[in-house]
C-alpha cells in the first residue's frame, strides 16, 4: 500500500504554562492544569497586566501532514511526503528537525520552510498557537515547480491514499485542490482514496468554508473523499451548512452530525472523532459509533487526532469495514497518546487485543 501526503509542516514546542514557581530549577514549578484555570488567570488581568511563564518540555517535528504521514508509514504504508519541511533560507533542503520523520517515509520532498506551533496541553484540552508565515509559500505552483506535473501525476496514480490536511492554516490549499481536480485526477488511470482534515476552521469565514467544501464535492465526483473532523470542527460545519446536530447522547449527536454533513456534501464518508470515541457515516447509508480507549493521563495529546486519521484512513483503503476502521483509528490514537510515538502495526494489534477500558477521569 502506498500513500502520498501533504502539504504543511510545523516545528512543535510542547509547553507547560507555569502557575506557581516552587523553586528556580527547570522543573521547580506547578503548571496551570486546565484551560479553565488559564482563562480565569487571563480574565483576572483585564484592565491590568500579567506575565505567564512558558516552559518548553519538548521540541519535535509536527504539523498535521507530517503526523498523518508518519502515522501511516509506521503502519507499513510506503509513504511519500511533500510539504513545508525545508530549512529556513534553503526550503528545498530538509530541516534537520524533520530527519526522524524522513526516516519513516520512503521519500520526503521539502518545498518550503515550516511554521511553528506553541502547543500547550491541559487536562481539559489543548491550546495551539500557530506561527504560519512560512507555510503560506505552499501553493500549487510551488508544488509543480519543485516536483513537476508529470511526477505529481505519477505519485497520485501510484497511491492508494492521498492525504491533504491543514486547510485552515494554509491559504494555498484551495489552489492545490483545484490543481488536482483540473490537472491530475482526470489524467490518472488509478485514483486514490482521498482523506481531508480541515484542521480547526474556527478562524476562517463561513464563505471560505463553503468555498473549500464546494471543491471537495467536485473532487468526490472524481474519486472517493473522506472528511475527518473533531467535535468542534463538526459543530462549526453543521452551523455553516445548517445541518442537524442534536442528540440525547454524545454518540447520537456525532452520528447525527456525520450523517447530516455527509448528505449535505455528498461525500463518500464523514468521520468525527471526539475524545470519547469516533463515529462515521458513508454514502452506502452505513453509520457506526465506536467507543474509544480514552485516558485521563496521556503522555502526549498533540497529534492524537492526526493519528486517529492515520489509522482510520489506512484501514479504509486497505478494505476494512467501517466499524473495524473506527477501531483501528481509535487504537492508533490510543497507543500514540500513551506511548508518545506513532505505533507500528504490531503495537496496534497488541493494543486492540488488550483494549483498555476507557479512563474518563
Amino acid at each position: 500500500m502506498r500513500a502520498l501526503v501533504g502539504f504543511d509542516g510545523f516545528v512543535d514546542l510542547i509547553m507547560d504554562l507555569v502557575d506557581v514557581r516552587t523553586e528556580m530549577s527547570p522543573d521547580g514549578y506547578r503548571r496551570i492544569a486546565t484551560l479553565e484555570a488559564l482563562a480565569k488567570r487571563i480574565g483576572s488581568a483585564s484592565g491590568k497586566s500579567t506575565n505567564i511563564e512558558g516552559v518548553t518540555r519538548e521540541k519535535r517535528w509536527g504539523g498535521n501532514g507530517p503526523l498523518l504521514a508518519g502515522g501511516v508509514a509506521c503502519l507499513g504504508m510506503r509513504t511519500t511526503y511533500v510539504g513545508a519541511v525545508g530549512r529556513d533560507g534553503d526550503p528545498r533542503t530538509l530541516d534537520p528537525v524533520f530527519a526522524p520523520f524522513a526516516s519513516l517515509c520512503q521519500r520526503v520532498v521539502p518545498i518550503a520552510a515550516p511554521g511553528r506551533t506553541d502547543a500547550m496541553e491541559f487536562a481539559d484540552g489543548k491550546l495551539m498557537v500557530n506561527h504560519c508565515g512560512p507555510v503560506q509559500d505552499v501553493t500549487w505552483d510551488r508544488i509543480v515547480d519543485v516536483v513537476g506535473l508529470d511526477a505529481v501525476r505519477g505519485e497520485v496514480g501510484a497511491a492508494h491514499l492521498l492525504g491533504i490536511v491543514n486547510w485552515s492554516l494554509l491559504g494555498g490549499v484551495n489552489g492545490i485542490w483545484r490543481g488536482l481536480i483540473d490537472h491530475v485526477l482526470p489524467a490518472v488511470a488509478a485514483r486514490p482514496g482521498v482523506f481531508i482534515d480541515l484542521s480547526d476552521p474556527a478562524k476562517r469565514t463561513d464563505a471560505d468554508v463553503r468555498a473549500g467544501l464546494a471543491l471537495l464535492m467536485e473532487m468526490n465526483a472524481l474519486t472517493p473523499v473522506t472528511l475527518g473532523l473533531n467535535l468542534a470542527e463538526a459543530e462549526r460545519l453543521c452551523a455553516v451548512l445548517a445541518a442537524p446536530s442534536a442528540g440525547a447522547t454524545l454518540p447520537e449527536r456525532v452520528l447525527t452530525m456525520a450523517q447530516g454533513l455527509r448528505e449535505a456534501l455528498r461525500l463518500a464518508c464523514v468521520v468525527i472523532h471526539p475524545r470519547e470515541g469516533a463515529g462515521a457515516a458513508t454514502s452506502s447509508g452505513e453509520s457506526v459509533w465506536f467507543d474509544g480507549p480514552l485516558t485521563s493521563a496521556p503522555r502526549i495529546s498533540t497529534g492524537a487526532g492526526d493519528h486517529f486519521n492515520a489509522g482510520f484512513a489506512a484501514a479504509r483503503v486497505a478494505g476494512l469495514g467501517l466499524e473495524q476502521s473506527l477501531a483501528a483509528g481509535t487504537a492508533v490514537s490510543g497507543a500514540y497518546v500513551r506511548d508518545g510515538e506513532a505505533p507500528t502495526l504490531g503495537r496496534v494489534c497488541e493494543f486492540l487485543r488488550h483494549l483498555p477500558e476507557p479512563d474518563r477521569g
